[in-house]
């Protein structure tokens, strides 16, 4: 049983030259945008589109991602903080408790904010580069979105943040570095495997033709994605938000729900119109 206990203690970063270093949680964000970037390529290039605006919408959605999960944690899980620390919550600081401040870098990011932060993004998008539908270019990008998010979610297990609660026995894994000595689930894992295993079967979606019609491989990516999350909910500690006084769920499963029941709807309406 011993042999299902593993202790965790990474550095968080993968290399240091003086004060300046890369973090592991950094290379997995690089990772995954250069990742879609040629996935969305390809895929560009099979649908004979123009590949020429893909990097304006590169800086989209680099800025719409880190944007909007910036502040997806600061107003739906940490907001009791950062109403008093407004500098904080767009510049890479935190107070020292004697004054003054310190460089610790953007580590408060949300998945919800992300998936809001993406979709306004890639409005705005299409507003200035018109030549698909919204519907198509969103059922191709949600393909190397959910690659991404499982790479984001390694970066939180290098990290040591965002885990799961203790297992109550000798499974699971000790994060050392936080102090501790118990198993917790690896939940960042749980997600990352289980991202892996969706961003596959949305190919294998996008492949059959299901492409085709406009909208409908966003319902299902909505649908599952955020089940996954919600699901995923049940082992993971706590990470505060507005559960306090909605204690019947977590708050990423309150903000889960809407995402799914969205994703039914579109997938449903768009099954309706295309049929």
């Amino acid at each position: 049983m011993y042999l299902l206990k593993i202790l965790w203690e990474p550095s968080a970063t993968l290399f240091k030259i003086g004060s300046f270093g890369i973090h592991y949680y950094s290379l997995m964000f690089v990772i995954a945008f250069v990742l879609g970037f040629n996935i969305m390529k390809k895929m560009y290039e099979k649908e004979k589109v123009s590949i020429e605006t893909l990097e304006s919408m590169l800086t989209y959605i680099v800025i719409s991602t880190l944007l909007g999960a910036r502040l997806g944690h600061v107003f739906f899980y940490d907001w009791a903080y950062y109403q008093n620390h407004l500098m904080e919550i767009l510049l890479p600081i935190a107070s020292k408790p004697g004054g003054g401040f310190s460089f610790v870098g953007f580590r408060g990011l949300a998945s919800h904010g992300a998936a809001i932060g993406i979709l306004l993004g890639i409005i705005l998008y299409q507003r200035n580069y018109p030549y698909k539908p919204l519907a198509w270019i969103l059922d191709r990008l949600i393909i190397p979105t959910t690659l991404g998010g499982a790479f984001v979610r390694i970066g939180n297990f290098f990290n040591s943040e965002i885990v799961g609660d203790f297992t109550g026995n000798n499974f699971g894994v000790v994060f050392v570095n936080r102090g501790e000595s118990l198993p917790r689930h690896p939940a960042q894992l749980y997600e990352a495997i289980l991202y892996f295993a969706l961003f596959f079967f949305l190919r294998y979606l996008y492949r059959k033709g299901l492409r085709q019609k406009d909208g409908f491989l966003v319902g299902v990516f909505m649908t599952a994605l955020f089940s996954i999350r919600f699901i995923v909910e049940y082992v993971k500690a706590s990470q505060g938000g507005f559960e306090t006084f909605l204690p019947a769920l977590s708050t990423g499963q309150w903000l889960s729900l809407p995402l799914i029941i969205a994703g039914l709807f579109v997938m449903y309406r768009t099954r309706t119109v295309n049929t």
